[in-house]
């Protein structure tokens, strides 16, 4: 027979079962869009967190005070927390950190909230105090206009984004003079716009010095304290092993064991490494649970099989006392049960890519989200070419023992069956 004849077979046993057929699409339609929709949103959101994370510097560690196994609170967005004993951060700590090899840059930071007023506006926003000679290598978003803060400055800030545009009624411009706890301060330089959970649009930095003045009053920080410090090391891609090196060299230097850690070594790298491991397990675990309404699809399509084979012995019967073959009837079923999951597949992968594309729309996603945190699903050719193989197998080897079935029909029996 040929291959032309049993795919006309094959299509005409689909159009001709109408409502069983598509009560079986129905399983593998439903299973593939979920699959769909979970690893596009799940892909889209590893990547984006992972995008994120890059925006803190892939070649920085930032170490806070107090022993911590997992958490966040770092003053750059991320950190841990689970305070164990808290210990601040000194100058001692630097002079230690200045020993440890592969690192290029320390900064030792301050971090509160201050009142802002201005043009007869107030808001209470985050202010940051950096080492001024080394807060260009440690700043991570680019210049909108003007220039950073550098050793010569006095009184004089730099701004997010969202500051200078988004905050007070007027929008503030370079020059511009803001009043900080009472103390009046030069806008020397504006940040280009973040976004997500890691972001700098709120935030005022200023030089150290300037930070211990204003916020005196809601800090507790002795004069030679820090909020945290940050290191920038010289190769990226040693970062862990340089983390490890700053961990043992301030276990010395404040003569504690790793089970009593009063402080808190974390670095981007090892942060988008947890992340990635959750968001793996998390996309797993959904595509597992998602992947079980396959099961039931391809169930379906076994039980339509069976039923079609009943259904069609007398029509296989003439088809084989005529000359078909017994790789004919196979191939006829086989076909078929292919057509059906290619059908859900189809259906299941178009329906999974609007779900994904839909749900940021609706604000679970890119334009809209916790923290202005967006991201956009991630929808690959990979993805959808696999989709439809699968469905296709699905049906397949579902249907592949009612296929069998029918080929061993003998003719005689066949053509006797009411």
């Amino acid at each position: 027979m040929k291959l032309s004849s049993i795919l006309k077979l094959s299509v005409n046993m689909l159009i001709h079962s109408k409502l069983r057929s598509w009560l079986t699409i129905i399983g593998i339609f439903i299973g593939i869009a979920a699959v769909v929709a979970i690893i596009s949103i799940g892909q889209g959101l590893q990547q984006s967190i992972n995008s994120q994370l890059q925006g803190l510097g892939q070649d920085m560690i930032t170490i806070t005070s107090g022993g911590s196994r997992v958490g966040f609170g770092a003053p750059s967005g991320f950190g841990e927390s689970s305070m164990v004993d808290v210990k601040e951060l000194s100058e001692k700590d630097i002079e230690a950190l200045k020993l440890v090899p592969g690192i290029a840059f320390i900064d030792g930071v301050i971090g509160g909230r201050a009142s802002v007023r201005y043009q007869g506006s107030t808001a209470q926003l985050s202010v940051q105090g950096n080492d001024p000679s080394v807060f260009n290598e440690f700043v991570t978003v680019d210049l909108e206009a003007g220039r950073y803060i550098n050793s010569g400055d006095v009184r004089s800030v730099v701004i997010g984004h969202g500051i200078a545009y988004n905050v007070f009624d007027t929008k503030i411009n370079i020059g511009s003079v803001v009043t900080i706890s009472n103390k009046s301060f030069r806008v020397v330089g504006i940040l280009e716009s973040g976004s997500g959970f890691i972001s700098s649009d709120n935030n005022i930095y200023m030089s150290t010095k300037d930070a211990r003045d204003v916020l005196n009053s809601t800090i507790t920080l002795k004069q030679d304290e820090f909020s945290s410090i940050i290191v920038k090391v010289s190769d990226p891609d040693f970062v862990n092993e340089t983390s490890t090196s700053i961990e043992n060299a301030l276990m010395n230097s404040h003569h504690v064991t790793k089970a009593k850690e009063d402080f808190t070594v974390t670095s981007a790298l090892a942060i988008q490494e947890r992340f990635s491991t959750i968001t793996g397990t998390m996309v797993l675990f959904l595509g597992s649970i998602a992947a079980v309404s396959l099961l039931v699809g391809g169930v379906g399509v076994a039980n339509t099989m069976f039923t079609s084979v009943l259904e069609k012995t007398r029509e296989i019967g003439i088809m084989k006392a005529i000359g078909a073959r017994n790789s004919d009837i196979l191939l006829i079923f086989l076909i078929n049960s292919g057509l059906l999951g290619l059908v859900g597949g189809v259906l299941g992968i178009i329906f999974g890519v609007l779900v994904s594309l839909i749900l940021p729309i609706l604000g679970l996603g890119s334009g809209s989200g916790p923290a202005g945190f967006t991201f956009t699903p991630s929808i690959s050719l990979e993805l959808l070419v696999f989709g439809v193989l699968f469905s296709i197998a699905i049906g397949m080897i579902s249907g592949a023992v009612p296929a069998y079935n029918a080929s061993k029909l003998r003719p005689v029996e066949a053509l006797r069956y009411e």
